[in-house]
Parts: structure tokens; C-alpha cells; sequence
């Protein structure tokens, strides 16, 4: 069985780091968030037209990237990030947005919780609106019935919480790391 798994969630909550340390541990393939790239080529700012592209642009790099994936692709976040992003600062999301988001599933859903603190970046908006976004992801993970998990804690206890809710929903997964000798992994280096 091959199984996606999204990270996704608010801005500055860990998810590219966790996405990363999930495909180490798991040895396989994972996906960046795209728009990071496709943003930082611009010399303006993104706009509306934009977002469609990121869209797009995501999706490619998940089916290419699962070409090399072994048993799990890793995503660093999916397209309710920018259904999400797009309500809130253009109030209006592209109907094609919606069609591709609407035609890509998951089988789970890691939403990230915003108990980290919020960390500076230049393409981070919303310092101060974490909670109402998260709010707004977890409403978009009930309204769409999906599987999801809030993934919540500090250092490796973040990691342990996502992994804890990987083993929940696949339990067969739990012997990929269990059995198999791994090295040791700096989970969080800061730690």
C-alpha cells in the first residue's frame, strides 16, 4: 500500500521541518512546499494570477516526487494552504484552485498546531493571526470530511505526536522504523 500524508496548517509551525525528518526517518521521498521557490524567483510581489500557478506547481512536484517515494510521499503542505491563503488576503479563491484541491486527497491530514512560536520570515504574513487560521484549517479538515490529526508539542515531541498519529491510522507502518536499524537521527537540531 502506498499512503500520502500532508503537513499542513498556519504559517512558522514546523511543517517543512517536520515533513523532512518524517521522510528521513521513513527513507523515502518528500515533497517542499512550492510556492517558497516560486515566490522566491519573483522580483515583485506575488499576486492573485499567481496562486494558480503555485497550485499547479504543487501538484506536479507531489506526482513527481512519488516516482521515488518507498511505501509513503511526505508533503510539505497542500492545497488548502492556498484555498486558505487566497480567501485571506484576496477574499476569493480560483474555481480551478478549488477543482484541483477538490480532486487531490490525502491519506491523512498532519494539521500543524500554532504552539511553536512564530518565527520571522519574508514570506510569512500573519504573526499575529495563527489562531484564527488554524481555526479555519481544522473547520476546512470537518466540512471536508478528511483524515486529520492536530499535531501539537515542542522539539521531539512534536515529531513523536506525528508519528504517534501515523501509527494510529497505519499501523502496519510502525515496523518500516521499529524493525529496521536506522541511524541515529538529530530530530531538531536546535535541541
Amino acid at each position: 500500500m502506498f499512503y500520502r500524508i500532508a503537513i499542513t496548517g498556519p504559517e512558522s509551525t514546523g511543517k517543512s521541518l517536520l515533513t523532512a525528518r518524517l521522510a528521513q526517518m521513513f527513507r523515502t521521498s518528500y515533497v517542499n512546499e512550492f510556492a517558497r521557490d516560486y515566490i522566491d524567483a519573483f522580483d515583485r510581489p506575488y499576486q492573485y494570477e499567481d496562486l494558480l500557478s503555485i497550485a499547479q506547481g504543487q501538484i506536479a512536484s507531489e506526482d513527481e516526487a512519488a516516482k521515488n517515494a518507498t511505501r509513503i510521499l511526505f508533503c510539505d503542505t497542500e492545497l488548502t494552504v492556498i484555498k486558505i491563503w487566497s480567501e485571506v488576503r484576496y477574499e476569493k479563491c480560483d474555481h480551478r484552485i478549488i477543482d484541483l484541491l477538490n480532486n487531490r486527497s490525502y491519506d491523512l491530514y498532519l494539521v500543524m498546531d500554532v504552539d511553536l512560536p512564530w518565527e520571522y520570515d519574508p514570506q510569512r504574513e500573519h504573526p499575529g493571526f495563527r489562531p484564527q487560521l488554524l481555526e479555519m484549517y481544522i473547520q476546512e479538515m470537518k466540512n471536508r470530511s478528511l483524515p486529520w490529526e492536530l499535531v501539537s508539542g515542542d522539539g521531539p515531541d512534536r515529531l513523536l505526536n506525528a508519528l504517534n498519529h501515523i501509527y494510529r491510522h497505519f499501523p502496519e507502518l510502525e515496523s518500516v522504523i521499529l524493525n529496521d536499524k536506522i541511524p541515529q537521527i538529530n530530530i531538531f537540531p536546535h535541541d
